[in-house]
């Protein structure tokens, strides 16, 4: 199978991954653990899974790639993840998955802007098909209620910026150093940040008192949601430009909506609008994927 090939289908699955994490961590928040202590669980997870693999490669990083893994490891863990649950905490996973639309077009612009990558005609397109596919399920499934909150939703904004920052800047990173060294640097960079904000709370867990679901939903936030979807998202960027990692990511009110209908029967309607929606988003992502093959090919 062709690397790029593998790459859209490890994309697929990070997205999968990341929509059924809003109705886990939907459900383990704030009644299991509060936001700011979720994320000190996750970076602390991430570092344990990360570090041990890099210390077998010990992939020399240079000094000059130093600030970009910063600003890596700011926007893609420490704001990004901070502002990701404390706004899911605050609005309904469907309207949370939706708001993150905003993260292609912005990939797509700052693609062009920071590394020059070429934004035709075909991935403005699919990017505009995926935009109005997601915007639809906003009328159409997006307003089943569920204590969504204009506070939650400007986080949740901000969470899509910083990840679009994340998704560009790393790119040339990959080209340069294997995914798990990548990641060591940037979620070592990003506890020290979240350390302050979650250490009170994470010690304020009731450990021993845990049930089975809440530590089988805990680990899948910290091993499949984080170390999977970060280090397959990060590899993909090897073979696919910034602009088709985010176009995926239309996928997520699609997963999301899907995943809430499937593990909460009854909360949602499933019907004819939202799979037309759900087509024009995967019509979307196809296309700026496609073409960037053909073009890429053509070149």
């Amino acid at each position: 199978m062709q690397p790029r090939t593998l790459a859209l289908a490890a994309l697929f699955l990070v997205n999968l991954l990341y929509g059924i994490n809003y109705v886990v961590a939907k459900g383990l928040m704030p009644a299991v653990i509060s936001p700011s202590g979720f994320i000190l669980l996750r970076v602390a997870g991430a570092n344990l899974l990360f570090w041990p693999v890099w210390l077998l490669k010990r992939e020399r990083v240079a000094w000059s790639d130093a600030k970009r893994l910063v600003l890596c490891g700011l926007s893609g863990v420490a704001i990004n993840q901070l502002m990701f649950f404390h706004g899911l905490m605050r609005t309904s996973p469907v309207h949370a998955s939706i708001i993150m639309v905003a993260t292609p077009i912005l990939v797509l612009v700052l693609s062009g802007l920071l590394i020059g990558e070429r934004i035709t005609k075909a991935k403005a397109v699919g990017v505009a098909l995926g935009a109005i596919g997601a915007l639809l399920l906003i009328i159409i499934g997006g307003q089943e209620g569920g204590g969504a909150s204009v506070l939650g939703d400007l986080f949740i904004f901000i969470n899509a910026a910083s990840y679009a920052v994340f998704l560009v800047m790393v790119k040339p990173l990959m080209a340069k150093y294997s995914a798990s060294t990548v990641m060591a640097w940037c979620f070592l960079v990003g506890s020290v940040i979240v350390l302050p904000f979650g250490l009170r709370e994470c010690g304020a867990v009731d450990w021993p008192g845990l049930s089975a679901a809440a530590i089988g939903g805990l680990l899948f936030v910290v091993v499949m949601v984080t170390f999977v979807a970060y280090l397959l998202n990060t590899w993909a960027l090897r073979h696919v430009q910034p602009s088709v990692a985010g176009s995926f990511i239309y996928l997520q009110p699609v997963l999301a909506l899907l995943v809430t209908w499937l593990w909460m029967p009854g909360e949602l309607g499933m019907g004819w609008p939202q799979l037309a929606s759900a087509a024009c988003i995967v019509l979307g992502v196809w296309l700026v994927g496609r073409r960037e093959k053909a073009a890429a090919q053509a070149g």
